[in-house]
């Protein structure tokens, strides 16, 4: 896989931004402003222009020019911009998409004033993590009373949930000296969660005994399937389980013991701090991406096998789902995967308290819980966290998604301390996995020089 999502861009493009850079489409919701055009202003110079010279030299002719311009010039002064009373619907192709998917959107504006707007102008409102496919969000017609128009135009989907801003209008009298700007509010959403991945991946967690029974090979010997010791006959022991070919050689009864298998709790953690949005170019996706892809792989791994799984996030927004397993527990990893606000595609504006949020964790988690902490790595805070939390008895494993530029020396100085830290983890022992993506996620695991165990 290659750590790509659409970037996040203009919502129109530039020719279109140079369309009319006399009139900034900008302006808050459920307000009007009027303004002048200055589309008069040269014939008003003019006219008064004309207006002194024909008195300095008593021409009739530039005197009547000059009261024409005035003529003119006061029409466009005394008229006044049609009202926005419009009805906006917004027709979406597919509501709920999947990720990297093309949705159509058709917009169809009614005037239902009682004049004629000979010129209106409006920019729907694209939400702002999604970026125009093709078409235009922007549209200018003359509309009659009681007429409608209908443009469209495609959007690229990316993960979360998405809200259209309002359907910003501008309207133009006939002499378009004056001009009315409002809004329009269309609310129409777009909840882009992707599927969790139909085919599990092979994630080794690390050895332990837990007290859950499940599938997970542990270090002691009780009622299983693979062979682990034998010992004494005890007063109790079902019959099924004496070694009678033992017996029979030895005369001895003994009674075998097979590997317990247990089921693991495990804490999946995504690094979703602002230093975390990181990506070798403005256009590829960012690190944080590539994370909650490795997470849904390894959710669905782990829970297949019979593990309780949780999600939480470094993040300023608090996340935290339950370890948990089963149909339900699955529809809600993904919905918190796809859209949770501290998982969003854009970096937050606030700074995280990554020590607050460990904390959170190790308070939340029952004791003998593994974390799988998902991060590129930037910097020594969270790899700190890593350690902290293993001596704390999460065993950790990291998932790191390489999302380093080489373009400049500040860039490859960064990639070789985030080596440094890659080789610090390891020297303690915490398993890791380097995914640069060029590969899949998959191929990464099974390429792992850290030693998954």
């Amino acid at each position: 896989m290659s750590f790509g999502s659409v970037p996040t861009g203009t919502k129109v493009s530039e020719s279109e931004r140079d369309e009319d850079t006399a009139t900034a489409f900008d302006i808050e919701p459920g307000t009007v402003e009027d303004r002048q055009t200055r589309r008069w202003y040269g014939v008003t110079v003019f006219a008064l222009l004309a207006l002194g010279l024909g008195v300095l030299t008593r021409q009739p002719g530039l005197l009547l020019t000059s009261a024409f311009g005035i003529a003119f010039a006061g029409y466009g002064q005394l008229t006044s911009p049609p009202p926005i009373e419009l009805a906006v619907e917004r027709s979406i192709s597919d509501t709920d998409p999947d990720a990297d998917d093309t949705v159509e959107v058709t917009v169809t504006v009614c005037n239902e004033s009682d004049r004629l707007l000979p010129d209106l102008r409006l920019v729907d409102g694209v939400p702002a993590k999604m970026t125009v496919e093709s078409g235009s969000p922007r549209h200018a017609t003359a509309l009659r009373s009681g007429g409608e128009t209908t443009f469209s135009y495609s959007l690229r989907t990316r993960r979360g949930h998405h809200e259209f801003e309002p359907t910003t209008v501008l309207t133009r009298d006939a002499s378009g000296a004056t001009e009315r700007l409002g809004t329009v509010e269309t609310p129409d959403t777009v909840d882009c969660e992707p599927s969790l991945p139909s085919t599990a991946v092979d994630f080794p967690l690390r050895a332990q005994t837990t007290r859950h029974t499940g599938r997970f090979p542990a270090d002691s010997g009780g009622p299983g399937v693979e062979f682990y010791a034998t010992r004494e006959y005890r007063t109790g022991d079902p019959l099924s389980r004496v070694d009678w070919k033992r017996t029979a050689r030895t005369g001895e009864l003994t009674t075998v013991q097979y590997r317990v298998e247990r089921s693991v709790s495990v804490i999946l953690i995504v690094d979703a701090r602002a230093a975390a949005y990181t990506a070798p170019d403005p256009y590829a996706p960012t690190a944080v991406e590539a994370a909650i892809e490795a997470a849904r792989h390894v959710y669905v791994s782990l829970t297949d096998e019979g593990h309780d799984v949780g999600i939480t996030a470094l993040s300023p927004t608090e996340c935290w789902l339950a370890p948990g397993h089963g149909a339900d527990h699955r529809v809600q990893a993904r919905e918190l995967l796809s859209t949770h606000p501290a998982l969003s595609p854009s970096a937050p504006d606030e700074d995280t308290n990554i020590y607050a949020a460990v904390q959170r964790i190790k308070q939340r988690a029952s004791s003998d819980a593994q974390v799988v902490l998902f991060s590129p790595l930037t910097d020594d805070l969270v790899a700190d966290s890593a350690i902290r939390l293993d001596a704390h008895g999460h065993r950790a494993t990291v998932v790191t998604p390489d999302s380093s530029a080489h373009d400049t020396t500040g860039h490859q100085l960064a990639s070789v301390r985030r080596s440094l830290r890659l080789a610090d983890l390891r020297k303690r022992a915490i398993p890791v996995v380097d995914w640069d993506g060029t590969e899949s996620f998959e191929r990464a695991l099974a390429g792992s020089t850290g030693g998954l165990r």
